[in-house]
């Protein structure tokens, strides 16, 4: 991993989860997360088009290439299949994000979300053939994937483009031994063709913060670091892991990461028993996985205006949490948008899902759990 050593430390900034104001995202606040994250050694930054909305690029350029010589930052950034049809429509999409982010050239450009269908739309519109150029010019330093699905694609996809340099994966100790995400195996097949790792949903959307209580004794008698340490620190502890991205929506979520990830440590046996007693109080209960990353409704243009998230944090609330509170949340998500029981099965959500939920039917035990018809 000689190739990567201008990556300082192995943590990075997802930039999907920006602190947010009135709509917008706080550019005061995260201004202040990007001081405090360089100030303190770090320096891998990671975004895409679509984050916020199409906010997270345009933030990144108010607060922080704008701000720091280009030398201080580490950016990657990621070609998404939504952006374009034709091979023709790759190179205009990637200097509108150039433009967007404030910068000449990526340090790193990753084919987005690839899966089995994604990749055969990135191979017909000769995408990678497209990024490997924009490699030789000088305008992308490293070619990689961000991946989200089994091992026997990954396999495929490396065997094709030999030229790929890393591999962004969802890994974490939930989805570790998960059939569906498949993380150990996936990263099983980055270490057989030397790709370096980098981690995406280390915390699984916040999945592995707020715990259920019986997972969350486990944590407590560690009497240690935050849940969210335990976390990310599982991820980082693997050999080829290069960087673990958080997501980081607050100061204090970025000073509570900093002062474990600063001087890391990987998880001991104690800690890495008490995370496999998290794991099995999560698959004891009747949850859904969702990491809310919200392509289902940014990517897949949902005709009944389903928040799909949103509605499945409030089951979830209700199942692990007996959340009084979570009907409350379900009727404001559905107050100007559509109920689970509007779902016309068109499967567009599903098309799109990283985690390959089978969200038709999820649909229906959610409606089913809110009373409705």
């Amino acid at each position: 991993m000689e190739q990567f050593e201008m990556i300082k430390k192995n943590f990075g900034f997802g930039c999907m989860r920006l602190p947010m104001k009135d709509g917008e995202v706080d550019a005061e606040q995260t201004k202040e997360m990007v001081d405090y994250f360089l100030d303190h050694g770090f320096n891998y930054f990671d975004t895409a088009h679509g984050y916020i909305g199409g906010k997270s690029e345009t933030a990144l350029k108010e607060c922080l290439t704008s701000r720091y010589p280009r030398e201080k930052y580490i950016l990657t950034d990621k070609l998404t299949g939504s952006y374009f049809n034709k091979e023709e429509d790759i190179r205009p999409f990637f200097q509108i994000q150039l433009d967007a982010c404030g910068v000449d050239y990526f340090d790193f450009y990753l084919m987005h979300a690839q899966n089995s269908d994604v990749f055969e739309k990135f191979k017909k519109c000769r995408a990678y053939e497209t990024a490997f150029e924009l490699k030789k010019e000088g305008k992308v330093r490293h070619v990689g994937i961000s991946f989200h699905d089994k091992a026997a694609v990954l396999e495929r996809i490396l065997t094709e483009y030999p030229e790929i340099e890393i591999v962004q994966i969802q890994f974490n100790y939930l989805d570790y031994e998960s059939a569906s995400v498949e993380s150990r195996r996936v990263y099983e097949v980055c270490e057989k063709f030397d790709k370096p790792v980098l981690v995406m949903e280390p915390v699984k959307g916040g999945s592995l913060v707020k715990l259920p209580v019986e997972a969350q004794k486990a944590l407590d008698e560690l009497q240690g670091g935050s849940n969210a340490s335990y976390a990310i620190r599982f991820a980082a502890g693997f050999k080829n892991i290069r960087v673990v991205l958080s997501g980081m929506s607050d100061m204090d979520q970025m000073k509570d990461n900093v002062s474990f990830m600063e001087d890391f440590k990987p998880l001991d046996e104690r800690e890495l028993a008490a995370v496999r007693k998290v794991c099995d109080v999560y698959n004891s209960m009747n949850t859904i996985p969702c990491t809310s990353c919200r392509y289902c409704i940014e990517e897949s243009s949902c005709p009944k205006k389903i928040l799909i998230p949103d509605l499945f944090a409030s089951y979830n609330a209700k199942k692990i949490f007996d959340d009084w509170n979570a009907k409350h949340y379900y009727e404001r998500a559905v107050s100007e948008h559509g109920k689970a029981s509007d779902c016309i099965r068109c499967g567009k959500c599903e098309r799109v899902c990283p985690q390959h939920l089978p969200i038709r039917e999820l649909l229906k035990n959610v409606a089913s759990e809110f009373g409705e018809q």
